[in-house]
């Protein structure tokens, strides 16, 4: 049985804080990433999409980096964005809730002209964003202790 929600962006600082909970409660908590590692100067100018369960809990959260943030974040040009920050609840995992978020982040990338999506995958993650039409390259690297690999798909 699955749990309905609706992902939409995050445009109030309500929104933007229940985004930041769900990422201290993963990343933070769950994986032992430093709270000054996890939130960045990216935050203020990126997109933040976000799950929330029909009663308003959040589920899940992720980011949209576009830009100059994109192209220093990724290393690719402007018209490239960057996924990032993508985090669902314990709770939450198994009920399409990632793959949504996903989606809504290439929406607003489509929406700003954007041609293609880079990420960094945690390596358990890739079969994930495999599924999600994302290729894998260049070299397998630890970001905040933990295996990444980078990841694009073209829109």
């Amino acid at each position: 049985m699955s749990t309905p929600y609706v992902v939409r962006v995050a445009e109030d600082p309500a929104d933007r804080e229940a985004c930041f909970a769900v990422r201290k409660e993963v990343f933070v908590g769950e994986q032992g990433v430093p709270e000054d590692l996890e939130y960045d100067a990216y935050d203020a100018g990126a997109v933040h999409v976000l799950a929330v369960r029909e009663d308003g809990v959040p589920l899940g959260t992720g980011r949209l980096l576009h830009g100059e943030a994109a192209v220093a974040q990724t290393g690719a040009g402007p018209s490239v964005g960057a996924l990032g920050r993508l985090a669902v609840r314990g709770s939450a995992r198994g009920l399409g809730v990632g793959a949504a978020l996903v989606r809504a982040i290439e929406d607003a990338a489509r929406a700003r002209g954007l041609t293609a999506v880079d990420l960094h995958a945690q390596t358990h993650a890739l079969g994930f964003y495999a599924r999600l039409g994302y290729e894998p390259y260049g070299p397998e690297y630890l970001e905040a202790g933990i295996p990444h690999q980078g990841m694009r798909r073209s829109l």
